[in-house]
């Protein structure tokens, strides 16, 4: 496989669009809150309850919501650790259901010395989910903009948006950032009577971690970040380095298929079929085959990044056989991107990026010089659909956790993991990171492909465990080798395609 390290060099200069905005520090004592705990309805085998936290963290004592909780015990009492908090990502991640699938997702290990516990972040899932009129929601224009009338209908459309969004959530709308979440989390910490936090948090669930380090440094026991958002990224330096990530995972996954036979593309021209439909796609005229809908560019751009996650290669090849006239896959995925929604209201967990990123464009001409400078890094993908996706929402909205260079200042050492071709949260995301956090934190790479490091090899994965259970921290520039070929795609059959995924829940 190439590595294409030209690529990690460009996005070093891609950073230096960096919006460095100081970050209010604070380390307030919380009243020391409860939780009832009680086998949960869907998944008895755990326990579940709620947790009150004000909706202002600075009005404690005003209006609040509950969150829900769950945690599955340590298997071994007399070994047991603590309580280890985990996040699976998003935003719109549950860390309920993450609870619930931990004997499939964590070593039994650890789930014999931790109470795996998580929870539904504010605005998430179970925890009083930002909620917009599906009516209104329904009227979304099309993702990607083509000219000045494009933009001035998004922009038209967020002014309708946003306060139908916040009359329908609440005031919670405008406190769902991802410091009013870290302040929720030391909520839980109190209530879960730990002295200090256990966390290991992935994607979006590591900005909860990160922003916890700088309000709470003293309060941290471990925290071990798997695939890292980089919070320092003005808005040019985070659509780059996504363009980046997503078409050094394409170019990955050719060099996958160009060697191995069971590549259903294997011998032909990949980047002219997939540009065919790219092409085929934006002039209107691509039917996704099991449902007979028109696909967009959009639509075809996110195969690219979704089958790069596990990777699940072997259907991403299917998928683009199966569009370009050949038979259908195995596994068939559903069509990937935003649509109508059916019912009387929409989820909307993109209002927790926008409050945590300054993703707006001032005027058309901002957004075309985006897609321009997105298209020359990623000549075969073109930009990436996550953020594509998400931008136009964030028009007139309120960021409220502005990006700012990380400050940690405990003595606790932290872990940061990423996979080198991480088509998501791009490997320069970790390192910049833990750059930022200081002498404490430890980068850990994996030099393999995909999205989240732990369980996708030993090396790796003992690392996280070692670090969580016995604080022991790897040198610095540890790096985990890949397993073998055969035992790597042999992975690949678990269909690990997240592609029922909303965008960024990862």
């Amino acid at each position: 496989m190439r590595k294409k390290l030209p690529l990690l060099a460009t996005a070093f200069v891609a950073l230096a669009a960096l919006i460095p905005v100081p970050a209010a520090v604070a380390d307030s004592t919380a009243t020391t809150r409860t939780i009832t705990w009680a086998p949960c309805e869907e998944e008895p085998s755990a326990e579940c309850g709620k947790l009150t936290v004000p909706i202002d963290w600075s009005k404690p004592n005003g209006a609040s919501i509950d969150l829900a909780v769950a945690r599955r015990k340590a298997t071994d009492p007399a070994a047991r650790v603590g309580s280890l908090v985990i996040n699976p990502g998003g935003p719109g991640g549950s860390g309920v259901e993450a609870v619930y699938g931990a004997p499939g997702s964590y070593t039994e290990e650890l789930q014999s010395r931790f109470d795996m516990v998580g929870f539904d972040p504010r605005g998430v899932g179970r925890s009083h989910p930002v909620i917009c009129s599906a009516s209104v929601y329904n009227q979304m224009p099309q993702t990607v903009m083509r000219s000045q009338a494009d933009f001035d209908a998004w922009n038209a459309f967020t002014k309708k948006l946003h306060p139908d969004c916040r009359a329908r959530t609440g005031p919670l709308y405008d406190h769902v950032d991802s410091v009013s979440v870290a302040r929720d989390m030391d909520a839980l910490r109190a209530a879960l009577g730990e002295e200090k936090l256990t966390y290991y948090g992935i994607s979006y669930g590591t900005l909860i971690g990160q922003m916890y380090a700088e309000l709470f440094p003293g309060r941290i026991r471990a925290l071990a970040l798997d695939s890292n958002m980089d919070h320092s990224l003005g808005l040019r330096g985070f659509y780059a380095t996504e363009a980046l990530a997503v078409e050094d995972g394409f170019d990955q996954f050719v060099g996958w298929c160009e060697q191995d036979t069971s590549c259903v593309l294997n011998g032909r021209d990949i980047r002219a079929i997939w540009k065919s439909l790219l092409d085929k796609a934006r002039r209107g005229q691509l039917v996704y085959p099991s449902t007979g809908q028109r696909m967009t560019e959009l639509q075809v751009i996110y195969n690219a990044a979704l089958g790069n996650e596990g990777p699940d290669w072997r259907t991403l090849s299917e998928v683009i056989n199966w569009l370009n006239g050949g038979p259908a896959p195995e596994w068939v995925p559903p069509l990937p991107g935003r649509g109508p929604v059916q019912g009387d209201v929409a989820e909307l967990p993109t209002t927790i990026l926008c409050q945590d990123y300054n993703l707006k464009v001032r005027n058309y001409a901002e957004y075309a010089e985006l897609m321009r400078t997105a298209g020359r890094l990623a000549p075969d993908t073109r930009y990436h659909p996550y953020p594509t996706d998400d931008l136009p929402i964030c028009l007139n909205s309120t960021t409220k956790n502005p990006p700012h260079t990380l400050r940690y200042t405990g003595k606790a050492p932290l872990l940061l993991g990423s996979s080198m071709h991480d088509p998501a949260t791009p490997w320069i995301w970790s390192a910049n990171a833990a750059r930022q956090l200081g002498p404490k934190a430890v980068l850990l790479t994996y030099e393999g492909w995909g999205h989240r490091i732990y369980g996708k090899d030993k090396c790796q994965t003992d690392i996280i465990d070692q670090y969580l259970t016995d604080l022991k921290v790897p040198p610095k520039g540890t790096r985990c080798a890949v397993g073998t070929p055969e035992e790597t795609f042999k992975k690949q059959t678990k269909r690990a395609w997240p592609s029922d995924k909303l965008p960024w829940a990862g």
